[in-house]
């Protein structure tokens, strides 16, 4: 299969991919119309086509969090995404690292923050969820800050887990589910042999010291659903707060009222998400909530973005929407699944090809000044 745009590696990872693997990353929440409008709605948004500006020298690079990048984004997390290549993780993070971006760790990974770290010296962001065992959330901490972690993400909009009805017939999870992997493995020879062979183990390495050395896909789908923490407050951002000394991103903020309150919590930025339309179906798209939050506490921490990402004119569009940088998620995973690491650099570069010519076109040379002027039609 010949990829030749962004887009191009959304079939080459289904054909590659089981079934369970393609729609667990690729569904959402109920119906899914969060999920799709996150992509629909970003695709909405008109741009002012300039002409006769002098665009011989344009700048992506940007500085975010005290972090210079070559690019004003970020790989952000993505569960158990070491299933969709051999040791994905790791090969993921090279990749960030080649192209002068940071990689975010989920904390429902295969790769171990000891192994990623072993893999890449780039820039490496943890994400962290509140879970009740508050000791072993202070482990964690621990061993990102010896792991070099500039950077942590505590993801706030999973006090449970949405309801995600493709995972239960896919054999993600549901009734004869691993029967059901095991046959849609064996007609994906070559992700067979990858991942299910060479790619093991298949544990969470993050979570080792809690489910053991044993644990596998059945128990971490038992995880998520017996270890978030309903009772989660703003009490916890300040004790997150106080146990941490990096930099603190706020992940899954989606109204204006909940911006302030991160910013009151000293947070040093935000992430605009709905969680990629798996949690709660039916609230706004990220692009249709992201200008109120920019005019909400854009002059108090950084906004970053995610949901619907799926090329560089996708990110011009969240810049000038009032991010600061964005968050991509199913996009490099399904590079990552297609081609491995260097399909993810690949993509990073044709992201970036995308975002010049954007540029070039709307007038703008500094990808510091992408802003709301260059839209050519009203937000809300």
């Amino acid at each position: 299969m010949i990829i030749g745009s962004p887009a191009d590696f959304y079939p080459a990872a289904r054909a590659r991919l089981p079934r369970f693997l393609f729609d667990y990353a690729d569904g959402g929440a109920t119906s899914e119309t969060t999920m799709a409008a996150n992509i629909a709605d970003l695709n909405q948004i008109r741009l002012r086509q300039r002409v006769l500006h002098d665009v011989s020298n344009i700048s992506l690079s940007t500085n975010l969090l005290g972090q210079d990048l070559a690019l004003p984004i970020i790989l952000g997390p993505v569960g158990i995404s070491g299933m969709y290549r051999r040791r994905g993780e790791t090969q993921a993070a090279r990749a960030a690292h080649a192209r002068g971006v940071p990689f975010t760790l989920s904390t429902v990974s295969l790769c171990s923050l000891q192994e990623v770290r072993a893999a890449s010296n780039g820039a490496l962001w943890f994400q962290l969820y509140v879970i009740r065992d508050r000791a072993f959330m202070l482990d964690l901490l621990a061993t990102a800050r010896e792991c070099g972690v500039s950077t942590l993400v505590f993801t706030v909009d999973m006090p449970v887990p949405g309801s995600r009805y493709r995972d239960m017939h896919s054999g993600m999870s549901g009734p004869n589910a691993p029967i059901k992997r095991v046959l849609q493995a064996m007609t994906h020879p070559k992700w067979a042999w990858d991942v299910g062979l060479w790619g093991r183990p298949h544990r969470l390495g993050n979570l080792t010291p809690v489910l053991g050395k044993d644990s596998g896909l059945n128990d971490y789908m038992g995880w998520l659903g017996a270890n978030f923490d309903p009772s989660i407050t703003w009490a916890d951002l300040g004790w997150i707060r106080d146990n941490w000394h990096g930099k603190l991103v706020i992940k899954g903020i989606l109204d204006p009222e909940d911006a302030r309150e991160a910013a009151n919590m000293q947070a040093d930025a935000i992430v605009v998400s709905n969680h990629g339309g798996r949690q709660l179906d039916g609230v706004l798209s990220t692009a249709r909530a992201l200008p109120a939050m920019a005019d909400a506490v854009a002059d108090r921490l950084t906004i970053l973005v995610d949901g619907g990402v799926r090329s560089g004119l996708d990110v011009v569009r969240m810049l000038a929407l009032g991010a600061d940088g964005v968050m991509l998620g199913r996009a490099w995973l399904w590079a990552l699944a297609a081609q491995g690491e260097q399909g993810v650099v690949r993509l990073l570069d044709m992201m970036a090809q995308e975002m010049r010519t954007a540029m070039a076109l709307t007038g703008v040379t500094d990808m510091n000044h992408l802003d709301r002027s260059i839209l050519a039609t009203p937000i809300g």
